[in-house]
């Protein structure tokens, strides 16, 4: 009889390490297919590098780097290559004044000339009402203003102060429109507050805490060569371009890491802020991070809306947000020239995943992101690479048919009023800085603010140029010369930003 339990107790137990091996099994093979949609994702759309780390209960499912850090070398992407998070880093920078809160330090609703009194917006009263939270939610009535750091050499101080001469686009908290310089306004509350600049605050608040060991909050505190090279297609060829730089306004998107890192931080943000040594946030401090806030205009939304159809979009702190298949979606995205990512988290189904790439919005990102939450949560077998390589291909489509359009309107055979080098000279204004206007060789070129934004003018019609940028991806812009009722060049428009000439 005991011989017989005996053998019934070994057959119980080959039986559970059978079922174990072939749970194994079917686990292997499942990641293994998700790995081969991966790599077919990546070459449908061409990028040259791209790296994912998925979280699933607590635990990094899966974690892989695909293809080449730059284009036409054998330097593959791995778990330790660095990419620009962008505005990814926005969720990072409202953990920070989090953490804040929960010291008791800042309230959300705080005014933000408490702490930046010289902070002045073009309203006086949008200035005065103008609370600590509202940096995080676009909602402030202040349209994009990425022209200050984009085409400037300005300081983040700078750029701040030019603010107050930023007319509003709508009246406070009835809209919305993306803006980065709130969150440069944050960091600096956040230094503030506790006279740590941001850029070492988050480091030893956040990075440090996780083990966040090859995370870096500046471009310039970056030593290794493992990093991925921006790519851009360029008249339909895939170019390596120069590295852009978010470090001005660094609390909105400057951040560089690797999805070793990014697994650490999606995978605490996931669990409420838990980490091995503790919690970053207060539970209700987390809760508050991913309450909606404002509400998401269909314009200001992803054109992934057209295939995910949401029923509600809205913007938390430092969170996009929709539905997708009944569970609450929160997620952002990040881009800078040449380089792209996606930080997403279902917190219903206990899944985060985060996407880094190396070619100009190229919104594989979105796909993943997408897939990724079916794949390992929701079930299905939809194809998101396929549809939305469609819906994003139409759209370039649609772009190009309406500038030929354009392009039909030109009335040809025309001359600019006057000689060329009558248009020659210094073009200026307060709040867009200078342009400058050179003839030489019969012919005229530009220069934007004394830095890198540099080209040549080509005739259009009448006083009407096209703006060839030498850095290609920077693409073309409209400028018009303004005549005065002597029909002597006043100023110009340069894409709706309006200069006067100096005399």
């Amino acid at each position: 009889m005991k011989k017989w339990n005996c053998l019934l107790t070994i057959g119980f137990i080959l039986m559970i390490l059978s079922v174990e091996a072939q749970k194994k099994n079917k686990s292997v093979d499942s990641l293994a297919l998700f790995d081969a949609y991966v790599q077919q994702a990546v070459k449908d759309w061409e990028a040259p590098g791209l790296g994912i780390v998925v979280v699933k209960d607590n635990q990094v499912i899966f974690k892989k780097g695909y293809g080449v850090t730059t284009l036409g070398t054998d330097h593959p992407v791995n778990n330790q290559t660095l990419f620009n998070c962008a505005s990814t880093t926005k969720a990072m920078t409202a953990t920070c004044m989090g953490i804040l809160v929960d010291q008791g330090k800042v309230k959300w609703d705080d005014p933000v000339i408490k702490y930046l009194p010289e902070f002045q917006l073009y309203d006086p009263w949008v200035t005065r009402e103008l609370r600590v939270r509202d940096l995080f939610l676009h909602n402030s009535g202040v349209g994009n203003a990425d022209f200050l750091w984009g085409d400037n050499h300005l300081t983040a101080d700078e750029i701040l102060e030019k603010m107050r001469l930023v007319k509003p686009s709508y009246s406070m908290r009835s809209s919305f429109i993306y803006q980065n310089i709130f969150y440069l306004a944050a960091g600096k509350v956040i230094e503030k507050i506790t006279g740590i600049p941001w850029t070492d605050y988050i480091r030893q608040n956040i990075f440090q805490p996780l083990g966040m060991s090859n995370t870096f909050s500046q471009i310039a505190q970056v030593k290794t060569t493992n990093i991925a090279a921006p790519h851009f297609r360029i008249d339909q060829q895939i170019q390596i371009i120069s590295r852009d730089t978010a470090d001005v306004v660094g609390p909105a998107g400057s951040v560089l890491s690797c999805i070793d890192d990014m697994g650490i931080w999606i995978k605490t943000m996931l669990d409420s802020s838990k980490y091995a040594g503790g919690r970053l946030l207060k539970p209700e401090t987390w809760k508050e991070m991913f309450r909606p806030q404002t509400l998401v205009t269909p314009e200001q939304f992803y054109p992934t809306k057209e295939l995910t159809k949401p029923n509600f979009m809205t913007y938390a702190l430092g969170w996009f947000q929709q539905d997708y298949r009944g569970k609450k979606l929160n997620f952002h995205t990040g881009s800078l020239a040449g380089a792209v990512a996606i930080n997403a988290q279902m917190p219903e189904e206990n899944i985060a995943v985060y996407i880094f790439g190396n070619l100009d919005h190229v919104e594989v990102r979105h796909a993943l992101m997408f897939k990724t939450i079916d794949y390992f949560a929701l079930g299905g077998n939809r194809d998101w690479s396929h549809e939305f390589l469609k819906l994003y291909g139409d759209i370039h489509a649609a772009g190009e048919n309406a500038a030929k359009e354009t392009d039909k309107k030109r009335v040809l055979n025309t001359h600019p009023s006057l000689s060329l080098n009558e248009y020659a000279g210094v073009y200026e204004d307060p709040l867009y800085g200078k342009v400058v206007i050179s003839f030489e060789n019969n012919e005229l070129s530009f220069l934007i603010n004394n830095n890198s934004s540099t080209g040549k003018l080509t005739h259009w019609n009448y006083n009407s140029f096209k703006a060839e940028f030498t850095k290609k991806w920077y693409g073309k812009s409209d400028l018009q010369f303004l005549l005065n009722t002597e029909g002597k060049v006043d100023g110009l428009n340069l894409d709706g930003f309006q200069y006067k000439k100096s005399k």
